[in-house]
């Protein structure tokens, strides 16, 4: 399916990279690096640079922490929407957040994607993306409430239950008017999850993706990642980046990360082994 989102097309083949740019002052892995406006700005410029193609704005740090109100989640984030198209017009703006009421201002702004971590708590989330033209991303998040982690929560099988969940979300955003060439779906890696449970929808993202809809991967310094290594958030690149390789094999197509110069190579490697890109350069052996 081809995905559409802004002025951007990503075709069945394409590798796009989304760059994490958090407006929060307790974020897990920059604890807080992008949180003024000119820090968030000059980090837009960076990963642009890099090659990312989505920047993906959050306002609310994904875990327990400090009340964050719609109105302030609001004021972290549309100021940012509207600078970022206004510098960067080409580049796909993306809002992390599972309220409508933030939605509706970011998309005001110019947003072309509202990414729902939260598998559709706020049901009117998608009627805006529907009214705006809006792309939307449909999480698997274990059925939890916002803000929350993890707790004994068990599967009977947990691929399965990603595929149902991921399928009724991207349905039913249909049924509310979002177009379907804007909509992708995010197993939601952590997000309800234990560890050998993100292991495991890793290994069957085949399954996700033969449903036909764009899959985004948020890989990027997850405690998943970390236990599996027993390493500290700010040195879990090596695993984060074998992860994506994995995962662009088995056929996502979003890679949501914080160091994006690093995924990008990656992403660049991977789709010239399988014959979708050319190499930059080709000396050896020719002279």
């Amino acid at each position: 399916m081809v995905l559409r989102l802004g002025r951007r097309t990503f075709g069945p083949a394409d590798l796009a990279v989304m760059a994490i740019v958090n407006r929060t002052p307790d974020s897990f892995f920059d604890r807080g690096a992008t949180y003024a406006m000119d820090a968030a700005l000059d980090r837009v410029t960076r990963v642009v640079e890099e090659g990312a193609a989505i920047v993906d704005v959050g306002g609310v740090k994904a875990g327990p922490g400090d009340d964050v109100d719609a109105g302030e989640e609001i004021r972290r984030t549309a100021g940012l929407v509207a600078a970022i198209k206004a510098r960067h017009p080409d580049v796909v703006v993306s809002v992390d957040t599972w309220r409508h009421e933030v939605g509706a201002a970011a998309c005001a702004e110019g947003a072309d994607l509202l990414n729902d971590v939260w598998e559709g708590y706020d049901p009117r989330l998608a009627e805006v993306a529907a009214e705006y033209g809006a792309g939307l991303v449909c999480t698997h998040a274990g059925h939890s409430v916002p803000r929350t982690r993890p707790h004994r929560v068990a599967y009977d099988d947990v691929v399965a239950d990603v595929v149902t969940t991921c399928t009724r979300l991207a349905e039913t955003a249909v049924a509310q008017g979002v177009r379907p060439d804007g909509i992708l779906v995010d197993p939601g890696h952590d997000f309800g999850k234990n560890t050998r449970h993100s292991l495991a929808v890793t290994r069957g993202l085949p399954d996700l993706v033969a449903t036909g809809w764009p899959v985004l991967v948020a890989l990027s310094n997850k405690d998943f990642v970390g236990e599996t290594l027993d390493l500290p958030v700010g040195e879990r690149l090596d695993g984060t980046l074998a992860a994506t390789a994995v995962s662009a094999w088995l056929g996502a197509r979003v890679f949501r990360a914080h160091q994006v110069a690093e995924t990008v190579r990656v992403l660049r490697m991977v789709s010239a082994i399988r014959g979708n890109t050319e190499p930059a350069a080709t000396r050896r052996g020719l002279a």
